[in-house]
């Protein structure tokens, strides 16, 4: 790995890269989509795997993938209602399918019935509705004889028994990356994921990968191609010289309750969390275990009081449809941002951590305090107030006044008779600094 440390070291972000890090992080809210033929069984992105699908069998979902309800301007058209200012698409998954016209594999989206090129669509209309696109690529391969699988931690009861060729495998990524950055239009970010597949499990002591990947290669590509491009790795570490942002999978920064997350938050990147809506990530038939309206609004809120972006995922159903139960969250959601937008775009995370009563987030003279539960004795009180003078507080959703009283740097609001009916009530305090 020394090579690699030496090279990327030298990685200087460009300035466009520079911009788009800027954009990214003003943009606060996406949209994942885990979808392709992984959905036919129902049982989500994971199922080969899960059931030592052999290559051969899993094969054979290709011949019966053919989403004729799929509308690629109605799925931009529900991520742009929602509030979302980005959409990261799967390009290629775990399972090894390319959902795009590649020339470096068979097992693509031009090889069964539906014979169209998804990325293209989907990324067109991107570009036509304003909405920026990315692309998750996966580094791990269950099909593919020349990925390191002897040395994985999954995929080994898909029925390969020879050995790897990473030297064969990584000029197939390169391959297939140049193809997306190519083809596509102006590519906003390549979303990588698989990285954990040849380590010790995350907590261990010793995440010492157990391959070179060669990132000074597959990074110094992607930002030769496109400069402006960024570049997230989801290895549950710190974050690799070359990387443009840092991602936290099913957990908040700052916290590990999904026991993925030891790494402390980059100061230096933007930071996003990436979540479901439910409990799965592709389409699963019999997870029915929806977050409520209150719960994806608190987790937007609270990925913002974090400084970072809600990366919310959506598993289509196989004919190319969302769930109803997706499309009515996610509506509730971009009505909300209607009201409450001000207080979670372009702002950075404030003076304070989330706390038990809610969470802080700031935009150049305004400081946003973010109410999801009521105090228990109607009074917030906040310490170490950065700010000299509150010229102004006032609630955010009809711009009423608030009471409050500052002294020192003591900062308290007496609310007692509080009524949080959008499951955030917002105080906007303008202040000089």
């Amino acid at each position: 790995m020394l090579a690699f440390t030496a090279q990327s070291q030298q990685y200087e972000a460009t300035a466009a890269n520079k911009q788009a890090r800027e954009w990214f992080a003003a943009a606060r809210f996406g949209m994942f989509i885990h979808w392709g033929p992984f959905s036919i069984p129902g049982s989500g992105e994971w199922v080969m795997n899960n059931r030592n699908i052999t290559v051969e069998n899993y094969t054979r979902l290709k011949d019966f993938f053919n989403p004729i309800d799929f509308d690629a301007a109605e799925w931009v058209s529900i991520a742009k209602n929602a509030g979302m200012k980005y959409i990261t698409l799967i390009t290629r998954h775990h399972d090894g399918f390319s959902m795009w016209d590649t020339k470096y594999s068979d097992f693509n989206i031009m090889n069964t019935p539906y014979k169209k090129d998804i990325v293209r669509m989907i990324a067109d209309e991107c570009h036509k509705q304003g909405i920026k696109i990315f692309f998750y690529y996966s580094l791990l391969d269950w099909r593919r004889e020349d990925y390191p699988h002897e040395t994985g931690r999954t995929g080994q009861g898909t029925g390969r028994k020879g050995k790897g060729n990473y030297a064969s495998y990584l000029q197939f990524m390169k391959n297939q990356l140049t193809e997306l950055l190519t083809n596509y239009g102006e590519v906003a970010g390549i979303w990588f994921d698989g990285h954990w597949d040849q380590t010790n499990p995350e907590g261990d002591k010793d995440r010492t990968s157990r391959i070179d990947w060669k990132y000074d290669e597959i990074y110094g590509l992607i930002h030769k191609l496109q400069p402006q491009c960024l570049i997230g790795n989801n290895h549950h570490l710190t974050p690799f010289p070359g990387e443009d942002f840092q991602m936290f999978e099913k957990d908040l920064p700052h916290q590990n309750k999904s026991g993925l997350n030891f790494q402390k938050p980059s100061d230096e990147l933007p930071l996003e969390t990436c979540e479901t809506i439910n409990g799965s990530w592709g389409f699963n038939l019999t997870d029915t275990s929806y977050k409520s309206n209150q719960q994806l609004i608190s987790l937007l809120v609270n990925a913002a009081g974090n400084g970072a972006n809600l990366l919310l995922n959506v598993g289509p159903m196989p004919n190319g449809k969302f769930q109803p139960e997706f499309i009515s969250r996610l509506q509730y959601m971009g009505d909300w941002l209607k009201m409450y937008g001000e207080s979670i775009y372009d702002t950075k995370r404030g003076f304070v951590l989330p706390q038990s009563w809610g969470c802080v987030t700031e935009k150049g003279d305004k400081v946003f305090i973010h109410l999801l539960k009521k105090p228990e004795d109607g009074r917030i009180v906040l310490t170490s107030f950065p700010y000299k003078k509150i010229i102004s507080a006032t609630w955010l959703k009809d711009k009423s006044p608030v009471s409050f009283t500052l002294k020192k740097d003591e900062l308290s609001f007496s609310i007692p008779g509080l009524s949080i009916n959008d499951y955030d009530a917002v105080i906007a305090l303008h202040v000089k600094k």
